[in-house]
């Protein structure tokens, strides 16, 4: 499966993560390397997912509307926190 990312958005996240590591040495690379939530538009759900080097893990299609304590200890193993 192929990530693909527009240029401007690389260029934003490069912008975002000189700017943290400029506050704390480490901060950007952190920001960079979290977990990621894509939000859907017609429906109230959310992905929570991780892009690694060998693939994308998604570790929760959650309904927005329950409580997050019901899916954030497996996402936590998941993703290694």
């Amino acid at each position: 499966m192929k990530l693909l990312v527009l240029s401007c958005a690389e260029q934003e996240l490069g912008e975002v993560v000189d700017y943290y590591n400029g506050q704390c040495p480490g901060l950007g690379y952190e920001f960079a390397a979290r977990a990621r939530r894509c939000l859907t538009d017609r429906f109230p759900y959310g992905l929570l997912y991780q892009v690694r080097s060998d693939c994308i893990l998604v570790g929760a299609i959650m309904h927005l509307r329950r409580d997050p304590q019901a899916w954030l200890d497996r996402v936590g193993d998941a993703f290694g926190e």
